[in-house]
């Protein structure tokens, strides 16, 4: 990795906002610093969004009397001394001592501790390379854990043994690992296999695994970090993908583990910046095989095979997201994705005609996704990788002529309809609209006239 000597500049706006903060702090007889991943991300030349700021030498309240003049603050954590510039994308913040008294992330007691040294304060944050402070006004740069030396060398590195004291920082190694093309350092995959999912909850986990998916370049690196460090052993459904053989003329890439892997790269290297569309896709491509440990056999002819996989890992997909996060709606998105994910070769190969395509289009809300998946799971088989997916390229092509590519067709026949037919609302209307639905799908009728002939036909029956 090749790391500058020094940061890059911070875009504009942000940087006057910052040295003007500087200049405030300074002037009332106290320091700001630069710090946290604002400062790591200068130095690898990515775009810098937000800024943390730690002031030394100032008490809380004092930084309040400063700066509320200029800016309105918000605290967002008085108990651990750290205010929001509204309307800026700016945190800042006091440094603290910590001692852990209790489980969790607030199990800690907070003492406010502007006065402390460089290196005391920077011995609370995980890995050197998010140990780094810069002073945008004189140009310091103070690395007290070597941090610089860490980027150039592309190595992910704990700062002091506080990083055990809370258990997220393992699901951070692995996100940022990802992210950033990272070896995490021996000592510190050592440190991991002793720390617990102690207090946790599904909210921060799940924040650490949408980086993962959102932002990393190179997911494999940091699932297999979560292997290396034992952690893949609190995710069951992925742990039991290690070890499950696959036909080696099919896949010459290995294992399940290693093609999940594969097929994690090849999505991450075809992502479309739409942070929901790619949260699903990403998520429906990690769990797209979940299903092959329960279904996975060698048969007389000696090959290895997963009859069903498919339709097993939609279960199995729910099971695992519901423990990872508590938005219902992500599992309903993503588990389709799972039961289908090998239905546009199959629909390619029987040349399917409209009314399988518009079926596949409800079942998985927009076929647009589908593919990718798809396309992510046929470039995870190294050697076999192809680069096109003709399969695909039919599907979506077939989909924009039916106006189903991005949404599932939708009902032309409404409860409306029902009601100008003379009926009146009741229990009937649920298998009435359903019955309209599938033969909409089928393309027995394709406008509303046809639909209101079909509805009628229906009522005199």
């Amino acid at each position: 990795m090749n790391a500058p000597d020094q940061p890059l500049p911070l875009p504009g706006e942000l940087d006057f906002v910052c040295r003007k903060i500087f200049s405030k702090v300074k002037e009332a007889g106290g320091r700001a610093m630069l710090v946290g991943g604002c400062v790591r991300d200068s130095f690898l030349g990515a775009v810098v969004e937000d800024a943390d700021i730690e002031v030394f030498g100032l008490s809380a309240k004092r930084i309040e009397e400063i700066l509320s003049g200029t800016y309105s603050l918000d605290w967002v954590g008085r108990a651990f001394g750290v205010f929001k510039i509204r309307g800026f994308p700016v945190d800042i913040s006091l440094p603290r001592r910590e001692s852990k008294k209790g489980t969790g992330h607030r199990g800690f007691e907070i003492e406010e501790a502007p006065n402390l040294s460089f290196r005391e304060a920077a011995t609370r944050r995980d890995f050197t390379l998010n140990a780094i402070s810069w002073d945008l006004l004189s140009g310091e740069i103070v690395d007290p854990f070597g941090g610089r030396e860490d980027l150039a060398q592309g190595i992910l590195r704990h700062t002091s043994e506080k990083f055990s004291e809370d258990p997220l920082r393992v699901l951070r190694a692995m996100q940022l690992a990802a992210r950033f093309n990272l070896r995490v350092d021996a000592e510190t995959v050592a440190l991991c296999r002793k720390i617990s999912t102690e207090g946790l909850s599904s909210e921060r986990i799940f924040e650490e695994w949408k980086k993962l998916i959102l932002k990393g370049e190179k997911p494999s690196i940091g699932l297999n970090f979560l292997k290396d460090c034992g952690w893949l052993s609190h995710y069951p459904e992925l742990a039991a993908l290690d070890g499950c053989p696959q036909d080696p003329v099919w896949h010459p890439e290995g294992d399940v583990w290693t093609h999940t892997l594969h097929c994690m790269d090849a999505f991450a290297a075809e992502k479309t910046g739409d942070e929901w569309e790619d949260l699903v896709v990403g998520l429906a491509v990690l769990c797209h095989d979940l299903g092959k440990p329960a279904t996975t056999a060698v048969g007389e002819d000696g090959r290895i095979r997963s009859p069903g996989h498919d339709a097993e890992g939609k279960a199995v997909t729910v099971s695992f997201l519901s423990r990872l996060t508590s938005q219902k709606d992500l599992a309903d998105e993503v588990a389709p994705l799972v039961a289908t994910h090998m239905r546009p070769d199959e629909l390619f190969r029987n040349r399917a005609g409209d009314a399988a395509i518009r079926r596949l289009a409800h079942a998985v809300k927009r076929i647009d996704r589908l593919v990718r998946v798809s396309l992510a799971d046929m470039r995870g088989r190294p050697p076999k990788a192809v680069p096109d997916f003709p399969a695909g390229d039919w599907l979506l092509a077939r989909a924009e002529a039916l106006a189903i590519k991005e949404a599932a067709p939708k009902p032309i026949i409404m409860g409306r309809h029902l009601i100008e037919a003379g009926l009146t609302p009741g229990p009937e209307f649920k298998s009435l609209l359903k019955s309209c639905y599938e033969a909409q799908l089928d393309g027995v009728f394709k406008t509303l006239e046809e639909g209101k002939d079909f509805l009628n036909k229906q009522l005199s029956k």
